[in-house]
């Protein structure tokens, strides 16, 4: 049975950046499930190949490719492959990102930064970029940008993962003005503790069971696919706060 959600967003095209795990791999669940086309793309084929393979065995459309987003020319070849199979994006998720160090920033590793902004600011810019040019044609599409919390509030020992967040929300409000009447809306969603890899190895004292897994906060993921946040833009926005309401 589909969920009023996934109803809306039947025959939408997504594409989902570090989608062959944790929330990305989720979001790329929900979204097929729920009947829209997806396209996913991660640096690792392995895991890639295997998340595809899944969710097409469960009856989902989906193909993905491997690639670097923080490389312009990959990023590129990403969204041109999803545009020649599907002929269109109307949700891209910029979930892909990397940890970093978790050390203060006088002890921060120059190359660690380097990377880590590398692929969770400077990645999301060449990946919207490339999109934009497709929803701009199509006066229409919802952009997701996965945040954090300490991309909102600044913790000590988070270095370049937290700037870079930051930097991600200074990001979504400067796109989503941009974008106010062209029919395009740009958010931010910050997940809050989820059990994945990612959040195991920033806390590897923390009992994961204690933690929603990512299937459980698909719900603000399914809204802002869904027409029904249109005219919803420029919003930094709680998983859980959906979570609680059940949709």
């Amino acid at each position: 049975m589909t969920s009023e959600e996934g109803q809306k967003i039947s025959g939408k095209v997504a594409l989902i950046t570090g989608g062959s795990r944790g929330i990305g791999k989720a979001v790329a669940a929900a979204y097929a499930r729920e009947g829209a086309r997806v396209f996913i793309c991660a640096r690792g084929e392995d895991h890639l190949a295997r998340t595809v393979n899944e969710i097409r065995d469960a009856g989902g459309e989906i193909a993905g490719q491997a690639g670097d987003i923080g490389k312009a020319k990959d990023a590129q070849r990403i969204v041109g492959a999803a545009v020649e199979l599907y002929g269109r994006i109307d949700v891209l998720v910029n979930n892909a990102s990397l940890l970093g160090s978790r050390v203060a920033i006088a002890d921060y590793p120059i190359a660690d930064w380097e990377e880590v902004v590398r692929v969770n600011l400077t990645g999301v810019f060449l990946l919207t970029q490339q999109v934009l040019q497709v929803m701009i044609r199509q006066r229409q599409g919802s952009i997701i940008n996965v945040s954090s919390g300490v991309g909102r509030t600044g913790k000590a020992r988070w270095g370049a993962y937290a700037c870079s967040k930051a930097g991600l929300e200074g990001f979504t409000q400067v796109l989503a003005d941009e974008l106010k009447d062209s029919g395009i809306r740009v958010n931010s969603v910050n997940p809050a503790a989820t059990r994945t890899a990612m959040r195991a190895e920033a806390y590897p004292d923390e009992d994961p069971l204690s933690l929603p897994a990512p299937e459980e906060i698909m719900p603000i993921f399914l809204y802002l696919a869904s027409d029904e946040s249109a005219g919803v833009t420029g919003k930094a926005l709680d998983a859980r706060e959906r979570m609680k309401r059940g949709k």
